[in-house]
């Protein structure tokens, strides 16, 4: 028996489309590349704390390749232990990825721990029909309600049109998108998809654009409808680090756009490039988090499990360098007040 959208928690469908702050969670690693299960909770509770409506476990930012070693349920059930701490129950979301059988059995997995959805990857479909994509993206939906996901096709994302999104928002178990093609033709096509199924009042609008986030949150979509369609909140490997400073962000991207508004777009743009190692076509980026993370006290080193990915040559001070031109988009104080709190079994 598959969940639907209608059976979550009371509220929660609610503050979905009111919009909030998900960080990409990273995976907290030892020396030896090995699980610390205590920093990865750590970091939930620091996500949860600093204002966060949901937590995104098993996507990128988690690193793929948790699946091969057997981490994936391990991951996902710690995170959902944080949750289970809370007063207020954040939204839950799984990454899900591969071909359709793969997604299906993800899907079920995050099911029986409590999630309540799951962010879509299409990256395996490469050359697929669009009837093929539809498929896949109905049987996941019939197992949990599903949050699309536009990946950049730079980093391994398949080139959708307006009519995939059109039909993708028809299906009924879709609750959200996350765009994230750092493209804003494309951008748009998903606009102009979930516009022409009718469904923008069931399908919430989020960014995933790590190049424009205040820009896409600020701007209103006039493209025709009865409303300005608007992108409510994020889904970011970004705000998995400064998050208590990402959550009063997207609060004050809630007001009308002023000079002082849009300025931050560039602000925030800026410190993405150097925490996702734009110069080395993001080869540093799950590292980029790791760095700030670490420096913050949250995780003991920036290892990932690739022993080939770390640090780009440069980054490192790149990002001591947008730290310190914009403090007012960090939130190293808050981290240290808390920290021990956090750290707890």
């Amino acid at each position: 028996m598959g969940l639907h959208w209608r059976d979550w928690p009371n509220g929660l469908a609610a503050r979905l489309h009111e919009g909030c702050a998900i960080p990409a969670h990273p995976l907290a690693l030892n020396a030896a590349r090995q699980l610390d299960p205590r920093r990865q909770k750590a970091l939930s509770r620091y996500y949860l704390a600093a204002g966060a409506g949901g937590l995104a476990v098993g996507v990128h930012t988690t690193q793929f390749a948790i699946r091969d070693i057997g981490l994936y349920e391990p991951v996902l059930r710690l995170a959902a232990e944080a949750a289970a701490e809370q007063p207020r129950t954040p939204l839950l979301v799984a990454g899900a990825i591969g071909r359709t059988e793969q997604a299906v059995r993800e899907a079920q997995q995050a099911r029986a721990l409590g999630y309540h959805a799951v962010l879509l990857s299409l990256a395996a479909w490469k050359g697929a029909s669009e009837d093929e994509m539809i498929a896949h993206c109905e049987a996941v939906a019939r197992e949990m309600p599903v949050f699309g996901f536009y990946l950049q096709p730079a980093v391994g994302g398949v080139p959708l049109p307006a009519s995939f999104w059109r039909r993708f928002a028809g299906i009924e178990n879709v609750v959200a998108i996350k765009m994230a093609p750092f493209n804003r033709y494309a951008t748009l096509d998903v606009l102009r998809g979930v516009l022409e199924a009718g469904a923008q009042d069931r399908v919430a609008l989020y960014t995933g654009n790590d190049d424009h986030i205040v820009g896409d949150l600020l701007t209103p979509f006039a493209l025709g409808g009865a409303k300005p369609l608007r992108i409510v909140g994020g889904l970011l490997g970004h705000w998995s680090v400064w998050t208590q400073a990402a959550v009063q962000l997207l609060e004050r991207c809630r007001a009308p756009a002023s000079p002082e508004l849009l300025a931050l777009d560039a602000q925030v743009t800026e410190m993405n490039a150097a925490i996702f190692d734009v110069a080395h076509d993001f080869h540093g980026c799950i590292a980029g988090c790791h760095e700030v993370l670490r420096r913050q006290g949250l995780l003991e080193g920036t290892w990932c499990l690739d022993p080939h990915e770390g640090l780009s040559p440069g980054q490192a001070e790149l990002i001591t360098a947008v730290a310190a031109r914009y403090p007012h988009l960090t939130d190293d104080g808050f981290v240290r007040d808390h920290l021990n709190d956090w750290l707890k079994a």
